[in-house]
């Protein structure tokens, strides 16, 4: 294959799925700026009967020009689910649509998910962990991709040797493991020691994930894990320079407009100069996805708060304010007439 899935000493840096936010336009944008080696699209939830095949076209259109986004990055499709038999069957659906690989998640923490017998919650029992992907990979070809995404366990973090060895005895071809059990959800810090003990027991590659939302937090894990394959979700959106900057740390290619040099330049700063093409692109993206444009409004307000809460937008407020796409636009057009070097937190004429 010319595209780099997880194998050891290929460093890899992927695109992690994001349950509403990461979604096929989303993944367009990211990936389009380029570094990283692949993404996977979020969950499809396997519940009680199998789901017609739009259903998997339409949750990761990708499928429709060879299970990869415009610009050439490879796809994974991600299936949640407790029913071994149904899972395997729904990868075979996912295989014969062109899917190119297959993950199975064992990591959402959503209570929605976890009582309908999905993701964390199987952390509980090891042996289904090892059943489930034994389906799945029996039932697919043996040259696609079969890997596992794991938290470090429900409420107890030692879970992970366990879980880390079935997900491997049932045949997984690589796995994921987020730092943080089911119970401590997304809150700091991320355990990455587990990581890299982990990974000492297993024959198969690990990928690491879970808090990396600098260059500086991605050297620590670095250190702390021995990894070399890692997957980034919220620091990529809260800082879009990230993906530059791990894939130029990796040594991997970056198929951008962009130079690396012009990008370590002028990286995506606070400013809305620095944000307007990527706000600007991502409107373009989502043009068609709803008639009264709310569903891009929306994303563009979860995705500014994310990166809000990491450094301080000052502009966020304005956005905050908008109730269209043609109040977003106003706001990304005046910043054309703000003084180079000044914030638009200083400009009059603001959005009332």
């Amino acid at each position: 294959m010319s595209f780099n899935w997880i194998e050891k000493n290929k460093p890899a840096l992927v695109l992690a799925p994001m349950e509403g936010v990461t979604d096929y336009p989303m993944r367009t944008l990211l990936t389009e700026r380029g570094g990283f080696s692949y993404c996977v699209a979020e969950f499809l939830r396997i519940s009680q009967e199998l789901l017609p095949k739009k259903v998997y076209l339409k949750h990761a259109p990708e499928l429709n020009h060879g299970a990869k986004t415009f610009s050439q990055v490879p796809v994974q499709i991600q299936l949640l689910g407790g029913n071994a038999e149904l899972m395997a069957k729904s990868a075979q659906t996912a295989i014969e649509l062109g899917a190119l690989a297959i993950d199975i998640n064992f990591g959402c923490p959503a209570p929605t998910v976890n009582r309908n017998d999905g993701g964390a919650t199987l952390l509980k029992y090891p042996e289904r962990i090892k059943e489930i992907v034994k389906a799945v990979r029996e039932a697919v070809p043996s040259h696609i991709p079969v890997s596992a995404k794991l938290r470090l366990g429900w409420d107890n973090m030692d879970s992970i040797f366990t879980n880390a060895k079935k997900a491997q005895d049932g045949g997984a071809s690589w796995i994921t493991i987020h730092a943080r059990t089911k119970t401590q959800g997304y809150a700091p810090p991320a355990h990455w020691k587990y990581i890299g003990e982990v990974q000492k027991q297993l024959s198969i590659p690990v990928v690491a994930n879970g808090e990396i939302w600098t260059l500086e937090d991605f050297k620590k894990c670095q250190v702390e894990t021995n990894c070399e394959h890692f997957m980034i979700g919220r620091g990529a959106l809260a800082n879009p320079s990230l993906q530059h900057q791990i894939a130029h740390e990796l040594g991997l290619p970056i198929h951008s407009k962009l130079s690396i040099a012009a990008q370590d330049l002028h990286p995506i700063g606070i400013e809305i100069s620095d944000w307007a093409p990527l706000l600007t692109r991502f409107i373009d993206l989502t043009k068609d996805k709803s008639p009264d444009t709310q569903y891009t409004v929306c994303r563009i307000k979860q995705w500014l708060k994310m990166a809000n809460q990491r450094r301080e937008l000052l502009w966020f407020d304005e956005i905050k304010k908008t109730k269209s796409v043609s109040d977003i636009n106003f706001i990304l057009t005046r910043m054309n007439e703000v003084h180079h070097g000044t914030t638009f937190k200083n400009e009059k004429n603001r959005l009332s």
